[in-house]
């Protein structure tokens, strides 16, 4: 339990530095509306670009504690709660600007991994 536990905690860290880092002004299908970037996402649902900076912080700092949760446990829930609930509100962005499913994936995929560390 405690390797799946390590390989989940991992997935989601690495996710989120691939996505917030090396791809952050790539695109993507799965970016909202028609955005070539993070930025242009953040726009595109309505959000100013401090909330955009807000986000990426909070995300950037829940996945080095994911990383630090491999040696204290006490770390990974907390981090993992913080980025369900941002996973929640990346869903919510979507289907304010009524994009398809697909394009939610990404974060219902890291809610549910989210909420398997919460749970274990």
């Amino acid at each position: 339990m405690e390797n799946l536990k390590l390989i989940v905690q991992l997935i989601i860290a690495l996710g989120i530095f691939n996505v917030w880092l090396i791809n952050f002004s790539k695109s993507s299908k799965y970016r909202g509306g028609n955005a070539g970037n993070m930025s242009e996402e953040f726009e595109t649902y309505g959000f100013n670009n401090w909330f955009m900076k807000l986000v990426g912080f909070l995300k950037l700092s829940m996945a080095v504690l994911l990383i630090a949760g491999i040696w204290y446990s006490n770390l990974v829930e907390y981090a993992a709660f913080v980025i369900g609930t941002l996973m929640v509100g990346a869903i919510f962005a979507h289907v304010k600007i009524n994009d398809p499913f697909i394009k939610s994936v990404p974060a219902l995929i890291m809610l549910i991994l989210c909420s398997i560390l919460i749970i274990l």
